[in-house]
């Protein structure tokens, strides 16, 4: 009986540290409420990036020709620079038949090719230019004018190594007897056709107006003076001889001359070509030309 009674309060006390040991493991099971905290990583903010792209300046290409326009009833060439085009040829004719500019009036250049005038057509063939132009360009004016215009547009498109000689078409018909003033065209016209209708006598080709230069200077051209040998300067902005020399052609006739002028590199800016010739009968200065030009 005494063990019938410790053996039920063993199991009583077992029964109660069951109990305890059930609550502590419910009480650790049980769900809480727990606060979680989610740190963000700080953000830093750039400032936006501005990528500039170089600025570049396109340039139209240009090409430089010669355009013949007359000063005192005599060709004078300008450097023209129309944009580059293949055609070169018509794009120097297009800047003939527009006339000389307001700096190339202002130096006294004129234009016998009335205004208006179009050019209708311009083929190159076998050395010879066949130009097609309206009517306009065989209307008004004396000889003197019209051998004027036909040694412009010669001398415009044989400047081109291409061209040997020009055929003048008029409104399409090739032209063979040329306005009222009834000048023949019996052949394809050239240069020497005009030496004695157009030319100075001392005629400077290159280099044309209004160009920019670089020393030496090449210059040529053709002369007819007396005992073929005339003056050549150089002046600079302030009116300066900077080069004083002489320039040979032929004896008694038209003939080709050419110099080369060497100049120091501290000339710059507006310089002045000159050439002409001194009279024998008193030695005053006869046939004189300015050229103005650019020492680059």
């Amino acid at each position: 009986m005494f063990m019938a009674r410790k053996e039920s309060r063993r199991a009583g006390l077992l029964s109660v540290f069951l109990g305890l040991l059930a609550l502590t493991a419910a009480s650790c099971g049980s769900s809480s409420s727990t606060s979680t905290t989610t740190t963000a990583a700080p953000t830093t903010t750039q400032p936006p990036t501005t990528t500039t792209q170089p600025s570049t300046t396109t340039s139209t290409p240009t090409v430089g020709v010669s355009v013949y326009f007359s000063k005192d009833t005599h060709l004078y060439p300008v450097l023209r620079q129309p944009k580059y085009t293949v055609a070169v040829a018509t794009a120097a004719m297009k800047e003939l038949l527009g006339g000389p500019s307001p700096r190339e009036t202002a130096i006294g250049l004129t234009s016998s090719i009335p205004a208006g005038t179009s050019l209708l057509g311009l083929s190159i063939a076998n050395g010879t230019a066949t130009v097609n132009l309206s009517s306009a360009f065989e209307s008004g004016g004396g000889s003197t004018s019209m051998f004027l215009r036909l040694a412009q547009v010669t001398y415009t498109l044989t400047q081109f190594p291409t061209v040997q000689r020009v055929t003048f078409k008029i409104d399409g018909t090739v032209t063979t007897v040329f306005s009222s003033e009834g000048i023949i065209l019996d052949h394809p016209s050239t240069r020497e056709d005009f030496y004695d209708h157009a030319l100075a006598p001392i005629f400077v080709d290159k280099p044309p107006a209004f160009s920019t230069v670089t020393s030496p200077i090449a210059v040529s051209g053709l002369a007819n003076v007396f005992e073929g040998q005339f003056k050549i300067q150089l002046l600079n902005s302030s009116g300066q001889v900077v080069y004083d020399g002489a320039a040979t052609g032929m004896m008694g006739d038209w003939g080709p001359w050419s110099v080369s002028i060497p100049y120091t590199a501290q000339l710059t800016g507006a310089i002045t070509l000159r050439v002409f010739d001194l009279s024998a009968k008193d030695g005053s200065v006869i046939d004189l030309v300015d050229v103005p030009l650019s020492a680059g």
